[in-house]
């Protein structure tokens, strides 16, 4: 687990974690996650997790670029526009891998529908690029990184040696410390953006980050349970 510097305390961030904190929680202790963990997750399941992942990730990474389009510093605007590319190349590097990996082919991944819950995150995020203020989608945009990265430390912190874990990509991607300095260059933007942001702007701040850490969750419950869209068997 990373032991990078956290932001100070009492700032936007610490408040939206503690606000979020059950739920933190409750993501942690998915069935999902936690056969993660252990590596009893089932192939077929981390492979339908990888597929909703890599489509998720194009919505992800579009919110990032439109946020580095509104962003008044060079700096911001440059982390920004660099972590949605990171979206679609570095991440979606580790998902062909296990793609592969599954033997899964071109034909296979296309059959697969994007499943509601993928939609509906991608959705919002998409929809917060459009007509959210820039520091409401830097909120939305934030459980991405930071509930990954715990979720990853968390796992690495309670697994231990990972040597030979059917998962072990997966842990490391997202407990390593090059990730933990992005998370940690997000909370700093938002709560930089959160501090000059009014009252009423950081309450739509906090609906937002909460919302989205509940699109996490639904995310992963969606992919334990391979979610498709109830209404198939009525369209033939």
């Amino acid at each position: 687990m990373s032991t990078l510097p956290a932001p100070p305390a009492g700032g936007f961030c610490a408040q939206a974690w503690e606000r979020t904190a059950g739920l933190q929680q409750a993501i942690v202790d998915h069935p999902f996650n936690k056969a993660l963990a252990d590596g009893s997750l089932e192939r077929e399941v981390f492979a339908f997790y990888i597929v909703q992942d890599a489509r998720y990730l194009v919505g992800f990474a579009q919110a990032l670029s439109a946020a580095a389009t509104r962003a008044d510093d060079a700096a911001d605007a440059a982390f920004l526009a660099g972590a949605a590319q990171g979206a679609l190349v570095e991440e979606r590097r580790l998902h062909a891998g296990y793609v592969a990996e599954f033997g899964l082919t071109d034909e296979e991944i296309s059959g697969v529908d994007t499943s509601p819950s993928c939609l509906a995150y991608t959705s919002y995020l998409r929809s917060c690029a459009l007509t959210e203020s820039y520091p409401v989608l830097l909120a939305a945009i934030l459980p991405c990184f930071w509930v990954y990265q715990y979720v990853g430390s968390k796992i690495l912190d309670a697994t231990g040696d990972i040597e030979g874990h059917p998962y072990k990509a997966w842990i490391t991607t997202y407990a390593d410390d090059e990730f933990a300095e992005a998370v940690l260059a997000a909370r700093e933007l938002v709560d930089k953006v959160a501090a000059r942001s009014d009252d009423a702007t950081r309450e739509q701040m906090f609906a937002a980050f909460t919302r989205a850490t509940e699109y996490e969750w639904v995310f992963w419950n969606g992919a334990w349970t391979k979610e498709t869209w109830p209404t198939a068997k009525f369209l033939g």
